[in-house]
């Protein structure tokens, strides 16, 4: 089956305010769940009236823990028989604790009755294991878009920062989900309300839904030193096969010289230090949140030697990639 164009979208044709209910997730982002409320604050704050009613939902009705050990309030649990016009699904770390097979049945029933099902961050892992987005085009956080390919082959997977495909949605991250509440605000209130949310949070750089996610976000970088964003861009696309710093700075279009001054300059490290620190950053991650032996986490970010990647690992963290896996999930 054809993925659907990402721009063919349904409008949302319920009159009045748009009624959104938030399921959070223990272990999400605070940043993911700012980026879901505050727009639609904001938007009725612009707008002087009631533009967007919401609830917050948890699995079990209980205040949920998130990621900097903030608690939050919910008003309710989640179950089948929730409706509205939104249902945005917020996901974190350790799904498979969270929402078990329950929850996943409440929320193949509870979709039909909503005109948009968003999947945040995690959350989009949710959408998939019920089969939502099948023969769709959906997409996750960049440090999970090839496991999340692989999980589900049905899905065709894209590492664009959002992706709407008729009613079910699904977002990279917390910016990404900004850019999205944006999206929702201007196609059911149009683009002024849209711009004046923007402006609140002096949010000028609104990006597309296509726009591809960074490993590392470089703001204005981009644009002050390209030859120096263009080196981080390859080194991003080459963790698993790292090239040497001659080859990369050929590949972007300068001398090995050049780089060395461009890195110094403005990061003041050099381009192989930076790089390794690339790839252990994705080693530390794969390490601390899957299931990847030490050995695939190795190859995965450029170590042909296990060896040596333990010892550049615990240079970087202070302990081994094996301690720190038992420190973070004990008896495995």
């Amino acid at each position: 089956m054809s993925p659907r164009p990402v721009s063919d979208q349904p409008p949302l044709t319920s009159d009045g305010n748009v009624e959104v209910v938030i399921v959070v997730l223990p272990e999400s982002s605070i940043m993911s769940l700012a980026s879901v409320l505050d727009p639609m604050r904001a938007a009725n704050r612009v707008a002087g009236k009631t533009l967007f009613a919401w609830k917050i939902l948890s699995p079990d009705g209980e205040p949920v823990l998130l990621t900097c050990g903030v608690m939050i309030a919910v008003d309710g649990t989640f179950s089948a028989k929730v409706q509205g016009d939104c249902l945005l699904i917020i996901g974190g770390f350790n799904l498979d604790r969270y929402a078990q097979k329950p929850f996943i049945a409440s929320l193949q029933a509870a979709a039909r009755h909503f005109s948009v099902v968003a999947g945040i961050e995690s959350g989009c892992w949710l959408l998939a294991r019920c089969g939502l987005v099948n023969g769709r085009t959906a997409t996750a956080h960049w440090e999970e878009l090839e496991d999340f390919a692989l999980a589900f082959p049905d899905v065709s997977v894209r590492a664009d920062r959002f992706v709407t495909d008729g009613k079910f949605w699904t977002s990279g991250g917390a910016s990404p989900t900004f850019d999205m509440m944006l999206h929702l605000i201007r196609q059911r209130f149009g683009s002024s309300v849209a711009l004046d949310v923007a402006s609140i949070f002096v949010y000028d750089e609104t990006h597309a839904a296509t726009d591809a996610q960074p490993l590392v976000s470089l703001g204005r970088m981009e644009a002050l030193d390209p030859g120096l964003a263009k080196a981080i861009r390859l080194m991003e696309r080459t963790l698993d096969r790292p090239l040497s710093i001659a080859a990369l700075a050929r590949r972007a279009g300068q001398s090995q010289r050049q780089l060395e001054i461009r890195f110094a300059r403005a990061l003041r490290i050099s381009p192989g230090s930076y790089y390794l620190r690339l790839r252990l950053q994705a080693a530390q991650r794969l390490v601390g949140d899957t299931q990847l032996s030490i050995r695939e986490v190795a190859l995965r970010c450029g170590f042909d030697s296990l060896s040596s990647f333990s010892r550049a690992f615990k240079r970087q963290y202070g302990e081994s990639p094996l301690k720190l896996r038992l420190g973070r999930h004990p008896g495995k």
